[in-house]
């Protein structure tokens, strides 16, 4: 969902309050579902929890009729929105908020480096609330890196992570795109991360977000890297793995690609 729950490694208790709000419960007949869900006071949702129609993607005319269609044709009453016998939106979906690629973090600042997606479901798990070309329905942008300060719960700064060549050729640069693959951050002050459906492997300034470095693999790198010091030449390497496949290419792969990283 994109909320992120800071918790006492000791005793499991909340660092900042949780509250419990109410949520939309199951017109399913004889189905009970709880009627509240946690929230985290701090720090802030990742993602948008919630959209309306003002939030229809209009990245192309085809997309924005495509998109306005399918929404209408929903049930939707927010976030948590129960399924039942009606085709319901889920938003964010199963592949929205953080997903299983996980997080880094930096001990020395206590920022929290992950990447999300802004991603609905629609009538059912697998159905994804996105148009022919698997553009997400709602605005971009559709993927973003965030660092969050665990101290102070709050987000330090959220960019665009990934982009759509097709749309960019339209003048629609920094839309950002779903990942699949999780961060790592170095101590001198380095974030990679690819997981995009661009197939692009890039390097952020962990102090930023600014993106200082790029290169283009041989297929989407579904994967989080790893990082290691070789022990010959005592240079800092990092590597992923770059299959590619799935949902977002055709295009496969069986690489696993070393960088070494400058020392200036």
């Amino acid at each position: 969902m994109g909320l992120v729950f800071v918790l006492n490694r000791l005793t499991g208790e909340p660092i900042f309050p949780v509250e419990e709000r109410p949520v939309q419960a199951s017109t399913v007949p004889n189905e009970a579902t709880w009627p509240t869900q946690p929230f985290p006071s701090k720090p802030p949702p990742l993602v948008r929890l919630t959209m309306t129609g003002q939030d229809i993607s209009t990245v192309t005319p085809a997309s924005n009729r495509f998109c306005t269609e399918l929404f209408n044709s929903l049930r939707y009453t927010g976030i948590y929105t129960p399924p039942g016998p009606d085709p319901t939106l889920m938003f964010p979906g199963s592949f929205g908020g953080g997903n299983w690629s996980g997080a880094s973090f930096d001990p020395a600042t206590g920022y929290l480096y992950v990447n999300v997606n802004e991603l609905g479901n629609a009538r059912g798990r697998s159905r994804r609330f996105w148009d022919d070309n698997l553009w997400p329905c709602q605005t971009p942008p559709w993927g973003t890196l965030n660092a969050v300060d665990l101290n102070k719960g709050e987000i330090v700064w959220k960019v665009a992570l990934g982009v759509v060549p097709e749309l960019e050729a339209k003048g629609i640069p920094k839309t950002g795109t779903p990942s699949l693959g999780g961060t790592i951050v170095t101590a001198g002050g380095l974030v990679f991360v690819a997981g995009t459906y661009d197939g692009l492997f890039r390097a952020f300034d962990s102090k930023t977000g600014k993106e200082i470095w790029t290169t283009k693999l041989p297929a989407n790198g579904h994967a989080t890297p790893i990082t290691y010091l070789g022990k010959q030449n005592a240079k800092q390497y990092v590597v992923i793995a770059a299959g590619g496949g799935g949902s977002f290419s055709k295009k496969t792969s069986d690489a696993l690609i070393a960088y070494a990283l400058s020392k200036q």
